[in-house]
């Protein structure tokens, strides 16, 4: 038995052709100045050294002891201006983590506001032209995605619109809608799946891949990174995708047991999503190492009073979404 599940529903099969937009809600910081590049380098696990004008990559910023402080993305919009880009709520974070490092060094850190993002994806993301998306949105930039699985890229700026889109053959679809692609392609999300006690493995190996370099050299938080890389990335939990048969809800905060058994929790669920588009519930969630997937896992609702509340699903490893050659295949 494969250890992924691929969903090719005819609604996500679509979904990850696309080209669909949603809105979405983005901190964006700005840092400007002579050292920037050098001090970025420094703070980021990703190599910004080697970014050209214009390009982009995903990176941790992690606490000294290597865990996350923020998953995002940097964009090089000028020889020493470097745009960081993370999930709303999160901007001033970065700005103070960065802050307490910037000592003598001539860079300028700012949160523009009110900047947010439209998120485009799917393979027919690839037929747009990013200039003309800049224009039908009133965007400053256009900076690739990076997911795994789908395509797509994401405007960024202060004013941003949806209409001009629906122009450019673009089908606009809701937070919700977009928020069953994000699951189903195993992008974790900060405060839900990544946080201060996060360890940059935990969110999987794909995660890893596109946001740590590890020939850059040093920077804050290496040491753990890839101390864990060494050593097979053997973490005490990773992060797994969740299906359900039905349409029944997975509450964040849910714990996971194995199937049949009344306690011995082995994980929790972080974010879950039931929409349209599915007969199903989708989910993130840790599970612990030794548990092998797939797994047929339960659910409970450990939060009200009473007997708990139970749900059955399935532990896939990510991404739950299948490649698009094995969904035209399919």
């Amino acid at each position: 038995m494969d250890n992924a599940a691929p969903i090719v529903s005819s609604a996500l099969s679509t979904l990850q052709t696309g080209p669909i937009a949603c809105a979405l809600a983005r901190d964006v910081v700005q840092a400007s100045g002579l050292d920037t590049v050098k001090f970025l380098q420094g703070q980021l696990s990703q190599d910004v050294d080697g970014l050209t004008l214009g390009a982009s990559t995903l990176t941790f910023l992690l606490a000294p002891q290597g865990k996350v402080e923020a998953w995002m993305r940097v964009t090089r919009t000028a020889q020493d201006t470097m745009l960081l880009d993370v999930d709303a709520g999160y901007g001033e974070a970065v700005i103070a983590r960065l802050q307490r490092f910037k000592l003598r060094t001539r860079c300028e850190l700012e949160l523009l506001e009110p900047w947010s993002a439209i998120a485009l994806r799917g393979t027919g993301t690839k037929s747009l032209a990013q200039d003309e998306v800049l224009a039908a949105t009133n965007g400053t930039i256009a900076t690739d995605a990076h997911w795994p699985v789908v395509a797509g890229f994401d405007v960024l700026g202060s004013d941003l619109t949806l209409d001009g889109l629906l122009a450019l053959g673009v089908d606009l679809v809701s937070k919700e809608t977009f928020e069953t692609l994000r699951i189903c392609c195993g992008v974790p999300a900060m405060g839900t799946e990544l946080d201060e006690r996060t360890i940059p493995a935990e969110a999987g190996a794909i995660i890893v891949d596109r946001s740590v370099s590890f020939t850059k050299g040093c920077y804050t938080g290496q040491e753990l990174v890839a101390r864990v890389d060494s050593r097979g990335n053997n973490v005490p939990q990773r992060l797994v995708g969740l299906l359900t048969s039905t349409r029944e809800h997975l509450a964040v905060g849910m714990v996971l047991r194995l199937a049949g058994q009344t306690a011995g929790d082995i994980g929790r669920v972080t974010s879950s999503a039931a929409s349209d588009e599915l007969a199903s519930t989708v989910a993130l969630g840790y599970l612990r190492r030794a548990v092998e997937v797939p797994a047929e896992v339960i659910a409970v609702d450990v939060s009200e009073g009473g007997d708990p509340s139970t749900v059955s699903c399935t532990a896939f490893a990510l991404p739950l979404l299948a490649n698009p050659a094995t969904a035209q295949q399919n």
